[in-house]
C-alpha cells in the first residue's frame, strides 16, 4: 500500500512539473530591443529598388513585448528644407514563430493608420530581416525587405 502511495505521489509531482509555464514556453525570435535600419528593398510590380539608408539619415525601430515604434529623421536637424525628413509611427504587433504582424495605429501619413501588415522575420547574429507586403488601398501595394542591426537589447 505504501509503495502505491509513493508511486501515485511521484507520478503527480511529475505531471505537475511537466505542465508548469516554464515547460510550455515556446522559443520565439528575440525581437525586443532597438534596431537601426541598414537597407530596404521595395518591389512594386516589375520595379525593384534597393537602397542603403543615406549617411545623413537614421531610422530606428523599437519593440517591447506588445508594441513597436519607428522613427526616421535627417541628421541635419531640419535646417535644410530640401533634406529635412521626419517619419514616425507605431502600434501593436504579434509574433507567432517567424510570422510577425503589425497593426499600425499611429503614423505621420494618416491614410496608413489602422492597417495591418504581415511579415516574416529572421535574426542572424545582430541582423534582423523583415519581409512582407505593404498594401494600403489606393496608396501602396509592394513587397518590402528591410535589414536592421541590433542597437540595444
Amino acid at each position: 500500500m505504501k509503495t502505491n502511495l509513493i508511486h501515485a505521489i511521484t507520478f503527480s509531482v511529475l505531471v505537475i512539473s511537466c505542465s508548469t509555464p516554464e515547460a510550455k514556453k515556446v522559443d520565439t525570435i528575440p525581437l525586443q530591443g532597438t534596431w537601426e535600419l541598414l537597407s530596404e528593398t521595395k518591389i512594386e510590380g516589375n520595379d525593384t529598388t534597393f537602397s542603403i539608408i543615406p549617411a545623413d539619415q537614421r531610422m530606428i525601430k523599437m519593440l517591447n513585448e506588445t508594441h513597436f515604434a519607428f522613427l526616421r529623421h535627417d541628421l541635419s536637424k531640419g535646417t535644410d528644407s530640401a533634406k529635412a525628413t521626419f517619419v514616425g509611427g507605431g502600434g501593436t504587433y504579434k509574433l507567432v514563430g517567424d510570422k510577425y504582424s503589425e497593426h499600425l495605429e499611429y503614423f505621420n501619413i494618416r491614410a496608413w493608420e489602422n492597417n495591418d501588415f504581415e511579415f516574416t522575420v529572421d535574426i542572424k547574429n545582430d541582423t534582423l530581416t523583415q519581409q512582407g507586403r505593404e498594401k494600403v488601398e489606393g496608396l501602396a501595394d509592394r513587397i518590402i525587405i528591410e535589414k536592421y542591426r541590433r542597437v540595444l537589447n
